[in-house]
């Protein structure tokens, strides 16, 4: 389609300050390359943004300062919860209730002066708890792509229970909010990033859904590469762990499939990329199954050295039991890497046998076994995983990589604006 003026809206949207900020940051920066943006965006990614060259060519950027609530609040939240981060997001996330309308009051005198935009695309949050106000601007609206409504796995609940998730049970007052505004029912298209997503959609809205993955993947960044030398009695089958040290990863799991592995003969080395509250309680565990040669813990890593550490791995393994999204898992497909990772929210819209494993999700114990399983079938098969390899970077380059997602979108703001001129006839 011909370039279009969008008005942009990510509350997150900065490189290199998370996944979601960066999925703002994608939007925005892709976009700008064929279109007049506008991004509305909070006044705390300001720095990243002016570092990263913001604004684009073309483009403009309107902050919003909340920073009188936002700041308390998140001072309020370090204090009531110490020791989960989630729970710290989910508090300090009502904040964006008080951007959305700060944002909403401003564009409406903006559009009252005279300003013209032809679709309005708000990108972040990622969550159908976080209605907005921006779709009565009576524009063509799309929301997301979203990815919410994910229940807690039963069998796991120690994990689940270390994060405080229970907090999520809130998220129905995003709901709730979501009716009062007219959110969903205003909105032109919904993107939903997952089954749950869709399901967690009033069933009335539901026509107006239609499925993308809230990630994407820097196919420059993370390029194929050649597999090591296969795993044998020389070469150690090398395992990669990307992620925060939380409860809800379940490194923990895998730590002890690589003992059982340890156990059988097999030459294995672990490298875990990633820090958080669980880094000091997983050392020990990892210590006390005699694991100090085989597992390398590294710490934080930036997107760079993430992707070298791809290029290094045979296999790459998310054993998170409750994982809504899974960028790091493209980023591995990308790499030309096999994938192991469960059954359960977003790596079960992403993996197959065709790319890797995916693992069923009985308990803790049963995914141990899996995970040695797979990962000594890889030591037996490594012709077969390096192919999935291979399978899982095509499917990426096709479906979910960046220059693909914004192809997508360009097309889906032609319809809109194709429907309303129609409505205006």
């Amino acid at each position: 389609m011909n370039a279009c003026r969008i008005l942009l809206v990510a509350y997150q949207c900065a490189p290199g300050m998370g996944s979601v900020s960066q999925i703002g940051w994608e939007w925005y920066s892709r976009l700008c390359k064929n279109n007049a943006v506008t991004l509305v965006t909070h006044v705390r990614n300001r720095a990243a943004l002016s570092a990263a060259g913001a604004p684009c060519p073309g483009s403009e950027i309107i902050y919003i300062d909340t920073e009188w609530f936002a700041a308390p609040l998140y001072r309020s939240a370090k204090r009531l919860f110490p020791r989960s981060e989630h729970s710290v997001f989910l508090v300090s996330s009502l904040d964006y209730f008080v951007f959305d309308f700060a944002a909403y009051r401003l564009l409406r005198q903006r559009l009252a002066a005279g300003a013209a935009w032809g679709v309005l695309h708000r990108v972040t949050p990622v969550t159908l708890a976080a209605p907005t106000w921006l779709s009565r601007l009576n524009l063509p609206t799309v929301v997301g792509p979203l990815n919410s409504g994910l229940n807690d796995p039963q069998a796991f609940r120690q994990q689940v229970r270390q994060e405080s998730t229970w907090l999520s049970k809130a998220r129905t007052l995003g709901r709730a909010l979501d009716r009062a505004l007219g959110s969903s029912r205003r909105a032109a298209r919904i993107l939903t990033a997952s089954r749950a997503t869709l399901q967690a959609v009033a069933p009335q809205y539901r026509h107006r859904c239609r499925m993308m993955l809230e990630n994407g993947v820097d196919l420059q960044r993370f390029s194929p590469s050649p597999w090591p030398a296969a795993p044998n009695i020389q070469n150690p089958l090398k395992i990669l762990f990307v992620g925060r040290l939380v409860a809800v990863k379940g490194l923990d799991l895998l730590l002890q499939a690589v003992a059982q592995l340890k156990q059988a003969g097999v030459l294995v080395h672990l490298e875990v990329v990633g820090d958080g509250p669980m880094r000091a309680p997983w050392q020990a565990q990892s210590r006390a199954l005699q694991l100090t040669e085989e597992v390398n813990f590294h710490g934080a890593a930036s997107q760079e050295v993430v992707a070298e550490k791809m290029r290094d791995c045979h296999v790459f393994c998310l054993p998170s039991v409750r994982e809504s999204g899974g960028a790091v898992l493209l980023e591995a497909m990308a790499s030309t890497r096999p994938v192991i990772a469960l059954n359960f929210g977003g790596p079960a819209e992403i993996v197959s046998e065709r790319i890797g494993a995916l693992l069923a999700m009985e308990s803790p114990e049963q995914v141990v076994s899996s995970l040695f399983a797979s990962l000594l079938d890889v030591t037996r098969n490594p012709g077969v995983w390096r192919q999935r390899g291979h399978n899982g970077r095509r499917e990426v380059e096709a479906r979910h990589s960046w220059p693909a997602k914004i192809t997508t979108a360009q097309a889906l703001y032609g319809e809109l604006l194709a429907e309303r001129s129609l409505s205006c006839c």
